[in-house]
């Protein structure tokens, strides 16, 4: 089964990855490197309480990684097969502009 992660910074940029079912890391893998990128970026905790979920973790590291990041398509790939694990859906949707997440 393939996934399909659409990240979106504006209605013209936006990157399509696809990745192969079985390219998706597992869960532990996906928040271990969805961590490691969190903290590599210096995302910032959305909530003021410093609680941080899944979903701010993926929206929060695509925000502050930028188009220039998914312009590498090893990074994009390794992002998209993180995602994709981390929440074990076949398609979702990172707004970027609009800070959602959708799947």
């Amino acid at each position: 089964m393939r996934s399909q992660v659409k990240v979106v910074f504006s209605p013209i940029q936006q990157f399509d990855l696809l990745v192969d079912g079985a390219e998706v890391l597992s869960f532990e893998a996906a928040r271990q490197w969805l961590d490691e990128q969190f903290v590599k970026h210096d995302c910032v905790p959305m909530r003021g309480s410093g609680k941080v979920l899944l979903a701010d973790k993926i929206l929060g590291i695509a925000s502050v990684a930028g188009p220039e990041a998914f312009a590498d398509p090893a990074w994009a790939l390794d992002y998209a097969r993180a995602t994709s694990g981390a929440l074990s859906k076949a398609l979702l949707r990172v707004d970027v502009a609009k800070r959602t997440l959708s799947y």
